[in-house]
């Protein structure tokens, strides 16, 4: 096996259209595998060897820098003071030059070691293309579609990339499936040894965050904005959002008009995920309350200290909204405000009602008036009595 330049060139031309890369980086791959390939059969693995490829005849020429010398020991590394004077006319010794070299073809091993050299090479250029096509795209919604589902992992292809969801960036309410279109968020490229990996979720809250500005116009020219995000994947999100003009409902614009806009956003990420959208307030205190939603909370105390707490006072019939199913209510108020959160009941409404109902009990007057109703009755049968014996005296 040798390797035909000029079938070579041929080649180059069909690779940078089917790996999408540019013409000239491909060149620059074939020209260091012909290096690497002259030294394998001509030279040392040690020089400095330049391959210039001529598309258009796929000629080839070999250029290999060597140090200008009085008395030449090394061919391969060294060159002669008067070789090196017909090539630059000024050359000193120690001076560097390229000395030409005629070369038509390789033999087998050097076509071997170009053909895996370019291989490696092309891995990295489509990387490298990869990486300069979707580093811009980190932090947006891209689109998708599933290729793969293993056990945590799920494989998605996005355009001509590979996109991984670990089971960290899925949703909980979803299950995914092979030919699944997807819209994602792109969290991140790691380089791995396949090639650079697009990091996908579907469990960010940024998704929840950019579908929200794609539905509401009013985001992108700044009369509402949302403040803080709070998600867990496929079970609740809350909203903290914000009216910078006088006048406008800032949870009613992010709702639309009969829920459209909120409903878009929630058939996109699965029905089974809640959306609670509160409104954002510069005082901490209401700012809990309104995050605590649909909780009705009797009192916020915010904590001194470097650590931002709070207690909160909440209704005895209250609590178990406060806290939610497994803690989530109050777990997801504390991420979108930032403070740790404490809920207490407030028993002390009860008390009232506890003593008007011994009140009565306590009091000594109903025995009192039962004993004092006996004596009544009492004097009552002895007149009927009396009357009665009067009657029955005047019958006979």
């Amino acid at each position: 096996m040798e390797i035909d330049i000029k079938q070579l060139a041929q080649a180059m031309k069909l690779i940078a259209e089917e790996k999408n890369l540019p013409e000239d980086v491909v060149q620059e791959i074939v020209e260091s595998a012909l290096a690497a390939a002259y030294k394998k059969d001509f030279g040392d693995r040690e020089q400095e060897v330049r391959v210039a490829v001529n598309l258009a005849t796929g000629e080839s020429d070999v250029f290999i820098n060597k140090v200008v010398v009085e008395e030449v020991l090394d061919p391969n590394f060294e060159i002669s003071m008067a070789d090196a004077k017909k090539i630059k006319k000024d050359a000193k010794p120690n001076d560097e030059v390229e000395q030409y070299v005629e070369i038509k073809t390789f033999g087998r091993v050097a076509a071997q070691t170009a053909k895996q050299v370019i291989m490696q090479r092309l891995r990295e250029a489509e990387r490298e293309v990869v990486m300069a096509e979707y580093e811009d795209k980190i932090g947006q919604i891209i689109n998708g579609i599933v290729t793969r589902v293993e056990q945590r992992i799920v494989r998605v292809e996005i355009g001509k990339a590979q996109g991984i969801m670990p089971a960290s960036e899925q949703s909980s309410s979803e299950r995914y499936f092979v030919g699944q279109r997807l819209k994602v968020y792109l969290k991140d490229i790691e380089k791995g040894f396949r090639g650079p990996q697009l990091i996908v979720s579907r469990g960010s809250a940024e998704l929840v965050r950019q579908l929200f500005e794609q539905e509401v116009p009013e985001m992108e020219n700044g009369a509402v904005e949302m403040k803080a995000i709070a998600r867990e994947a496929g079970v609740r999100t809350k909203l903290a959002v914000h009216s910078t003009v006088q006048g406008v409902d800032p949870v009613g614009t992010f709702v639309g008009g009969h829920g459209t806009r909120v409903n878009a956003v929630v058939s996109e990420i699965g029905e089974q995920e809640k959306i609670d959208i509160v409104t954002w307030d510069e005082d901490p205190a209401t700012f809990i309350a309104n995050a605590l939603s649909p909780t009705k909370v009797a009192k916020v105390e915010i904590q001194s200290g470097e650590e931002k707490k709070a207690k909160i006072i909440v209704p005895e019939d209250q609590l178990s909204i406060a806290i939610g199913k497994g803690g989530q209510n109050v777990r997801l108020a504390s991420k979108l405000t930032g403070y740790e959160l404490d809920i207490n009941a407030n028993k002390e409404s009860e008390k009232p009602e506890e003593t008007e109902e011994k009140e009565p009990t306590d009091k000594p007057k109903k025995p009192e008036a039962v004993k004092k109703e006996k004596p009544k009755l009492k004097r009552k049968s002895e007149l009927e009595s009396d009357l009665l014996s009067a009657i029955d005296e005047h019958g006979e």
